[in-house]
């Protein structure tokens, strides 16, 4: 769909364009100075959660969370709503309160946006960052001996799901909200402070769908161990049960024929496949730098595990057995 876009689009037409359409990045980035590049993305969705609040500020973290990804920092950001005639005016109005105070708790500010009637509500930002031109992190570049490092427990997107459905209990809900409300801002700038060699959020494709990713992009081979991934509360239970959301099965069309499976069952196999959403970051690093970054973000009180590793081949590797 997107190559009649890069045939009216061409790179040499466009030389302050550092990543657009030609790679699978997480964010456009524009050099406008040989000291600044804004980061330019845009994510929205229907509701995850039922507390409009809690709602908005999810969809808000989510969003910049690409900004994040880049090496960048949020400056501002135009909110995009579909909103049905009928939601009351007050649960609105927290929808925008819970993505302002997000927001604004990035160090950055809502400018504006648009609003449309529809019959599902959808909410989301378009984000505008900026980060130096020299900065830019991408999903390429992870190098054979890279270690893996993964900044939040997998699973929110199969417990959110579970809810819809009443099927979750309180307090996993409660733990995949808290998780999904971390911004991944902090992370992002002591990743900074080391020697990484790619990165990128993981959300809507899955641990495995960005994973293959950054295997491409980066022409070498991502190696998970299920034993060495963390994972939110409940989802063995909500995998067992089978409650995964179409997304999953979507992902695994897409990225199955990359992907070699060790000793996982269907259920973790599908799990693996499932979107998340407001998810957290996967590093690529060299193994020292991976210690000092551990040893940053602990520090901070900030989560990290060591997932994987980086080695020669392509496409993705998953050993190991169930939580």
């Amino acid at each position: 769909m997107l190559r009649p876009l890069r045939q009216i689009f061409l790179d040499e037409q466009f030389p302050g364009l550092l990543v657009g359409l030609g790679s699978p990045d997480d964010a456009a980035v524009y050099r406008v100075s040989d000291e600044m590049a804004l980061i330019f993305t845009l994510d929205f969705f229907t509701p995850v959660v039922d507390d409009p609040y809690t709602y908005g500020a999810v969809a808000a973290a989510n969003a910049m969370s690409d900004v994040y990804a880049m090496g960048g920092k949020v400056l501002l950001a135009l909110s995009i709503a579909a909103f049905p005639p009928q939601l009351p005016a007050g649960a609105v109005s927290e929808i925008l309160r819970g993505a302002a105070e997000k927001v604004a708790e990035a160090g950055g500010v809502i400018a504006g946006g648009h609003t449309i009637d529809d019959k599902e509500p959808k909410f989301g930002l378009a984000v505008v960052g900026s980060v130096h031109p020299d900065h830019v992190v991408r999903k390429g570049g992870a190098r054979p001996g890279d270690v893996l490092l993964l900044t939040k427990p997998l699973g929110s997107g199969l417990i959110t799901t579970a809810a819809k459905g009443d099927a979750a209990d309180p307090a996993d809900l409660q733990a995949a909200i808290g998780s999904m409300l971390r911004l991944n801002r902090r992370a992002a700038e002591l990743a900074q402070q080391v020697e990484l060699h790619a990165m990128t959020d993981v959300t809507g494709f899955s641990l495995l769908g960005h994973g293959c990713e950054m295997a491409e992009q980066s022409q070498a081979s991502l190696h998970f161990r299920v034993d060495s991934l963390p994972f939110l509360p409940g989802v063995s239970r909500y995998a067992g049960e089978w409650l995964f959301p179409g997304g999953t099965f979507n992902n695994q069309r897409a990225y199955g024929a990359q992907v070699t499976f060790h000793g996982l069952g269907d259920e973790m196999r599908a799990l693996l496949y499932t979107p998340e959403t407001s998810g957290g970051l996967l590093v690529a690093l060299p193994p020292p730098e991976a210690d000092r970054l551990e040893s940053l973000l602990r520090a901070a009180s900030e989560p990290v595990w060591r997932v994987g590793s980086v080695v020669e081949g392509a496409g993705l590797q998953v050993w190991g057995a169930d939580p």
